[in-house]
């Protein structure tokens, strides 16, 4: 079904791709470079689009966002020349003379689909891969961070080119009209419930896609662990956004030897980050919306509260806190938290730790705090997930040389860097054969010699 006088820009992008003209390296080049001036010379807009939408602050702005694309576009444009170059394959003898290779080429025009919790880095860091890898595309900001939304709407178009590279603001219902039309690929960040949806919708055109989900990521912290150098990193982490990032760890399993001293070193932590009354701090995010902070005040409820626990709807603010105590089966442990609440759950043996996370769905990471190699090598081993980071948090997304992505309910399909080109291009296999020399040998009737000729040139004795 084609609905092309809601989405008129559908048939001018098409029409681009059709011309060839994102094919070139030049293009592509140009418009990630014009893609960075946009992040240089907006700088100061987009961090306040984001501090009105997720009050942000802009060195977190910076950090997660525009200095962090800015980034994956060098690491791109280094590269770029290497990445489109034909990938020469030997030929058989039985098949000489002749030439092979594989080409990545672009699917055409692709859907991106933002999420609302990083609404700049969810949009434009796709398209970084998909120009990359020479596409025309649309981006679907979210409309529930509607300053940066309009934003990119309005001041994007300014740099890019708009016969290539476009931008729609919709809503839900709009948005389920855009999935009814053909894309070439499609790539979806957000929610499972979302993303079924997106994977139903892809089908009708069997149309491949991309979904980046989210997940449970738990962060086990061992009994060798060092607790503090620990616990500034789960904050750290935790509270990035106000922990509303899909690799945010969401609970923490702790050797119950050192349960007492991590959380005293958590709180310590949050202190020193946020002061005394972190609503208070300039560095401290909001909420997206007060649905979510109800959301979020409702799984306190009959929780062991260490520290944090207020919830203050007018500000969509709630206040960094730890829970200890928590059952594996609280509601806490039902979903994803997206938020800054962080249950703390205490093991003897690993085992009971790796038993824990695998009786749930598939998370988009694991983090672990040991120096134990062995400890490293069991959980490596006996956990799946999209990444695993080792006394750290987070960083292995900001390698642009890591590819990203999930595996089961946190989704599939991987970019960042080489890996996003590779996404949003498929291979096409090209083999060039001379006219002559034409021998026989090939062709019926298969001659006793033809056939000890055929078996001899094609290794099979």
């Amino acid at each position: 079904m084609q609905h092309h006088q809601l989405f008129p820009e559908l048939s001018r992008l098409r029409a681009t791709f059709q011309q060839g003209v994102t094919r070139e390296a030049a293009w592509r080049r140009a418009q990630l470079q014009a893609l960075e001036m946009f992040l240089v010379e907006r700088e100061v807009q987009i961090a306040a689009a984001l501090h009105q939408d997720l009050r942000k602050s802009s060195a977190e702005s910076f950090l997660t966002e525009t200095g962090y694309l800015r980034g994956e576009i060098r690491f791109a444009l280094k590269h770029l020349k290497r990445w489109m170059k034909p990938h020469r394959v030997s030929v058989p003898l039985i098949y000489r003379p002749a030439k092979a290779a594989s080409l990545r080429e672009p699917y055409g025009v692709v859907l991106i689909i933002g999420a609302w919790n990083y609404p700049l880095q969810l949009c434009l860091e796709p398209l970084i891969s998909a120009i990359a890898a020479g596409n025309c595309a649309v981006i679907k900001p979210s409309e529930y961070a509607p300053y940066t939304a309009s934003l990119l709407a309005h001041e994007l178009p300014r740099y890019l080119d708009t016969n290539a590279i476009s931008v729609i603001e919709a809503g839900v219902e709009e948005s389920k009209k855009l999935l009814q039309e053909r894309f070439d690929y499609i790539f979806y960040t957000g929610s499972e419930a979302v993303g079924r949806e997106v994977m139903l919708a892809a089908a009708r055109h069997v149309t491949p896609l991309t979904l980046e989900l989210g997940g449970k990521c738990p962060c086990i912290v061992d009994d060798d662990a060092d607790i503090t150098v620990a616990a500034r990193r789960i904050v750290w982490a935790k509270l990035l956004n106000a922990g509303q990032t899909c690799l945010a760890p969401d609970y923490i399993l702790v050797h119950e030897s050192r349960e007492t001293e991590l959380i005293n070193a958590m709180q310590h932590a949050i202190r020193n980050f946020y002061g005394d009354n972190p609503q208070q701090s300039p560095d401290y995010p909001r909420i997206i919306n007060a649905h979510h902070v109800e959301r979020l005040a409702a799984l306190l409820n009959g929780e062991l509260i260490a520290c944090g626990g207020v919830a203050d709807a007018a500000d969509r603010y709630i206040a960094p806190t730890i829970l200890r105590g928590v059952s594996p089966d609280s509601p806490l442990m039902e979903s994803e938290i997206f938020g800054p609440l962080l249950p703390v759950i205490t093991y003897a043996k690993l085992a009971e730790a790796l038993a824990i996370i695998n009786k749930g769905k598939t998370p988009l990471a694991v983090y672990l705090f040991s120096s134990n190699r062995a400890v490293q090598q069991m959980v490596l081993r006996n956990t799946r997930s999209g990444g695993l980071c080792i006394n750290d948090l987070l960083l292995h997304a900001a390698l642009p040389a890591l590819p990203f992505g999930g595996v089961g309910a946190s989704g599939f399909g991987r970019y960042h860097g080489r890996a996003g080109f590779e996404t949003f291009s498929f291979q096409r296999s090209v083999l060039h054969r001379h006219i002559f020399p034409d021998p026989d040998v090939r062709y019926p009737p298969y001659h006793r010699w033809k056939v000890r000729l055929l078996r001899w040139l094609s290794g099979g004795g």
